[in-house]
Order: C-alpha cells, then sequence, then structure tokens
C-alpha cells in the first residue's frame, strides 16, 4: 500500500518571505502539475481553524499546536526520537524543506532541502542562539537524509566542501518566478502601492532581504551617499523584517547623513512586490551570500535592471543580465549603480536580458522536477 508523501509545510505558514515563499510556490505548482498522488501537508504551531485552503484535493492538512520551537526542543536538542508520523499518519517519503530533518520512521526515503550554508561561510549571517543551532543540526539532518535538495550548484558545491556530502547524493532544484512580477500594472496600481510603503514620490534603488550584516546594506549605504554626493537624486528602499546586529547599518546612515534618504519599509506583501519592483529605478542586491537570491529574477521579471554580487550563486542566477561586483568593493559597487542609473542603453540592454533570463524559471519546472525525485525515491 502507498502512503502519502507529507511535506513539511511549517515554513510557509510561519515566514512571509524567504524560505516561506519558497514552500508556499513549489506545493502550488506540485498541486497544478499533480492531482493524483496524495500529500499531507504538516503545519507545526497551528490551529486547524486558521489553515489556508488546500491546494488541492489531494493535499490534507495535518498539524499540531505543539510549536516549531517546541519540537525542536523535543527532536533536536532533546534527542526524543518521535516520529513526525505521529502527526502525520503513515507516510510514504517525507521531505523537509527547511534544513532540518526530524525523526521518521526508519522504513521511509527522506528528502532534505538545504538552501544555502551562509552561516558556515559567512561570520554573522546568522544570530549566534541560530548558528549554534544550525551548527547543530544540520549536519546531523544531511547525514540522515536519503537525499539532498540544493537550491544552486553553489550551495550544492558548499554540502560537497564543507559537509562531505557525495555529489551524488545532491539534485540542484532551482527557484521559479511567479508569473504576478511578469504582469504589467496600471498607473494606480503603482502608484496606490507606492502610497502605501512611502510618502513621497522619489526616484529609488529597490533591495529586499532581511536587515542584517550578509545583506551588505552598510557599503551599499555608503554607495548611496556617494551617488548622492555626486549629484545623483536617488534614495534607497530596503524591504525586509528587522534582523540582528543591525547597530551598524544605522550608524552608517547616521555617518552618511543619509537618514532622509533610506527608507525601511518593514516586510512587504508578496501582492505589493511587484509594484516595488517596477518603481524602481533598479535593483540592487550586493548580498556577501545567497543560496539563491530571488530577489535577482523577481526583478529582472519585472523590467527593472540589476546590480548584483559576482559571489556564491549570484552570478550562477544572474548570467550575462546583470551588472556583477565584488560585494567588497565599495568603489565597485558605486560605479555598477552610477551606470544603471544613467546609461540609458546599458539600461535597455540589461532589462531585455532580464526578461529573457527571467524567462528560463518557472516553478512548474521546479515542481516537475521535484516530482520526479520523489517518484527515483519511492522506487
Amino acid at each position: 500500500m502507498l502512503f502519502p508523501i507529507g511535506i513539511d509545510y511549517t515554513p510557509a505558514y510561519e515566514q512571509g518571505g524567504g524560505i516561506g515563499r519558497y514552500v508556499r510556490e513549489l506545493v502550488t505548482a506540485l498541486s497544478v502539475i499533480d492531482q493524483t498522488t496524495q500529500y499531507t501537508l504538516f503545519v507545526a504551531g497551528a490551529l486547524s481553524s486558521r489553515l489556508p485552503q488546500s491546494p488541492g484535493s489531494n493535499f490534507r492538512w495535518k498539524n499540531t499546536r505543539l510549536t516549531p520551537k517546541w519540537l525542536a526542543r523535543i527532536w533536536h536538542r532533546g534527542g526524543v526520537r518521535l516520529p513526525v508520523e505521529l502527526f502525520t499518519g503513515r507516510l510514504s517519503l517525507f521531505h523537509a524543506p527547511d534544513f532540518v530533518l526530524p525523526p521518521t520512521l526508519p522504513s521511509i526515503p527522506t528528502l532534505l532541502t538545504v538552501h544555502d550554508l551562509s552561516y558556515v561561510r559567512v561570520a554573522d549571517s546568522a544570530s549566534p542562539s541560530l548558528k549554534t543551532y544550525l551548527d547543530m543540526v544540520v549536519p546531523r539532518s544531511v547525514r540522515r537524509a536519503s537525499y539532498i535538495l540544493a537550491d544552486s550548484q553553489s550551495t550544492a558545491d558548499d554540502l560537497v566542501d564543507l559537509y562531505g556530502v557525495s555529489s551524488g547524493k545532491i539534485s540542484v532544484l532551482l527557484s521559479g518566478v511567479n508569473p504576478r512580477f511578469s504582469h504589467d500594472l496600471s498607473r494606480e496600481v503603482l502608484m496606490t502601492t507606492r502610497n502605501r510603503y512611502l510618502q513621497d514620490d522619489f526616484p529609488y534603488i529597490f533591495t529586499v532581504g532581511t536587515v542584517q550584516p550578509r545583506k551588505n546594506y552598510v557599503r551599499l549605504i555608503q554607495a548611496l551617499a556617494q551617488l548622492r554626493a555626486s549629484g545623483i537624486d536617488i534614495h534607497l528602499v530596503i524591504a525586509g523584517g528587522k534582523g540582528w546586529l543591525d547597530n551598524p547599518i544605522y550608524s552608517a546612515i547616521d555617518e552618511s547623513n543619509m537618514r532622509d534618504f533610506v527608507h525601511f519599509i518593514g516586510f512587504a506583501d508578496d501582492e505589493d512586490l511587484p509594484a516595488l519592483y517596477k518603481n524602481a529605478t533598479c535593483l540592487a542586491f550586493p548580498s556577501l551570500y545567497e543560496g539563491f537570491g530571488l530577489p535577482v529574477l523577481e526583478a529582472m521579471a519585472s523590467g527593472v535592471p540589476v546590480l548584483t554580487s559576482n559571489v556564491s550563486s549570484l552570478p550562477e542566477v544572474a548570467g550575462n543580465a546583470a551588472i556583477t561586483v565584488d560585494p567588497y568593493d565599495l568603489e565597485s559597487m558605486t560605479d555598477g549603480l552610477q551606470r544603471l542609473i544613467l546609461d540609458n542603453e546599458l539600461r535597455t540592454l540589461l532589462i531585455q536580458r532580464g526578461l529573457e533570463r527571467a524567462h528560463e524559471f518557472t516553478w512548474e519546472k521546479s515542481a516537475r522536477q521535484l516530482r520526479l525525485i520523489y517518484q527515483d525515491l519511492l522506487a
């Protein structure tokens, strides 16, 4: 008898952006291409009355009011091997899409998604407590998993280099771009969204990501100051939730007298992101490390030119459709942004290349690959 495939949907339920969006998009796409396989979506810390509508008739919810923190204490800190099937019922396969694999019955194959190893590669990329937890739990999960998905070849290489994983145990599953980023938006929608987040009408560089050191906001703010000193009237809009070790970011704003020109709008709803991209002069995504870097593709799909870093997965994602710079080189970053803002010929070229590049990445393609991996693990 074949039991359902279990997917941990908790990050999609708990997290607005990042990994949460990854899981929501992937499950939604999976429900479109597969209406026959039975799936169980597990959600920790959720009331049944607050679960969203099922993505399809072949998907069922299984939840527990035990929060993810409590399950982490039980499973990973306490070492209590209560299998996840106690909450989900019998499964044929369990997919953990957020770094950590819970205990399962020994008879079923397991699939683990590792999005990046930034907490190993880049200092301060995670809060100290989170880094301690990940350093303990992720290597253990990687060893236990039957198979591993990586968001990019860069992350797959890190798994081999840092954790000694066999390359034959890893597949790269690239993310997609939601079609809403490619849609034309009316002037009314563009202005309404702008007014929801910003008080005034001004040209801006847009960036997306949690306010934390890995996103390289200090140098981006310093680049903004240099652009404005050269006579370019431009602001910086940062969409992202509050993170950790962020005091140097606010100090950089004060030291460069950029308080009136840097705007933190907090977490932006998925539905508002297309307009925020389209209203921007360009996207700056000079991260010190990314497992994938979805904002790069979302901006490209939105018809916005992009500057990003030449490290980790970002050149892999950007291809030849963006300006790539050394994220530690302030002058290169400033020069690249100046070219993106002032060189109309370059802007036109990168916008066209970006639209073509983004078209290559779809969630349907990702879901079809995922389904084949499920089938292989169940064979």
